[in-house]
């Protein structure tokens, strides 16, 4: 049997798709929530997971950020997978006769302009792959779905109308998870390094923690921030840097970081994806 990699989801979903086309090596095996694709890697059942973080359109995954800090996975691998959203049909269903879509909400906010030319009606559904499975299940022609084509591939579905997402820069980023670190070596190539932390409670705390990495030359592409412990007082960052560990310039922006700052963790350092650098 093939190594596996875990998704959140059903089989079909987005997130099932990414798994097919950047590991087609491995089993993607399907998981009910992130906790558990989590577990899987953790266990050893699994030696991936494949997991959504932000899409340009929807933005943030935010159930993500509460997990990473104590799930005890490194980030291996970033991925970004474009979305394309298709509309499916059962077998021999005429795209005139189709009267309502169904799909999870952000996606029909995705393909909202082309539904209303088609005169479409969406419906909201869980998300996209269980909406695949229930128009196959249920068997009405007058019914169908907007998913990805492993989800027609999955339920038997045929594609009624391809590529209907309103807009072309529909991209979600995945973040490739195991269970053991794998740190490119300082000369491989473009690198993004993850971390969380949390700020000491004095005046100007962040804009100092974030100052060494200005100073020192180094792109910080991304800095989330969330409430951590069930209150409003403690607020935990997570940031991508452009820029490996060993270097100088990191070194020493991480001193500034861990000076005012608490717990700094090191999420992990991975090649960046080709599409980060437009190469």
């Amino acid at each position: 049997m093939s190594a596996r990699i875990v998704y959140q989801g059903e089989p079909g979903a987005y997130s099932h798709l990414a798994c097919r086309e950047h590991f087609g090596d491995m089993e993607p095996w399907a998981c009910q929530s992130f906790a558990h694709a989590f577990a899987r890697v953790r266990s050893g059942e699994a030696a991936l997971a494949m997991i959504p973080v932000e899409n340009t359109v929807a933005g943030r995954v935010s159930d993500i950020y509460h997990l990473l800090p104590d799930g005890g996975l490194f980030i291996v691998a970033e991925r970004y997978q474009p979305i394309r959203h298709q509309l499916l049909g059962l077998p021999g269903a005429a795209l005139e006769g189709v009267r309502i879509a169904r799909s999870h909400p952000m996606a029909l906010g995705q393909v909202r302009e082309s539904l209303s030319r088609l005169g479409i009606d969406g419906i909201a559904d869980v998300d996209t792959a269980a909406a695949a499975r229930k128009v196959a299940e249920r068997g009405d022609a007058g019914v169908a779905a907007v998913a990805s084509r492993v989800a027609a591939e999955e339920y038997g579905l045929e594609i009624l109308a391809a590529d209907i997402e309103d807009s072309g820069s529909n991209t979600t980023r995945f973040i490739v998870l195991s269970a053991e670190a794998s740190v490119p070596a300082p000369d491989a190539g473009p690198v993004v390094s993850s971390y969380v932390f949390r700020t000491r409670s004095v005046p100007s705390a962040l804009y100092k923690a974030l100052g060494g990495f200005a100073t020192n030359g180094l792109n910080l592409t991304k800095l989330e921030s969330y409430m951590v412990g069930g209150g409003f007082a403690a607020v935990q960052f997570y940031a991508d840097v452009e820029g490996h560990p060993d270097s100088d310039a990191m070194r020493h922006a991480l001193e500034e970081l861990a000076f005012f700052s608490e717990d700094v963790r090191h999420l992990g350092t991975y090649p960046a994806d080709p599409a980060r650098t437009g190469s």
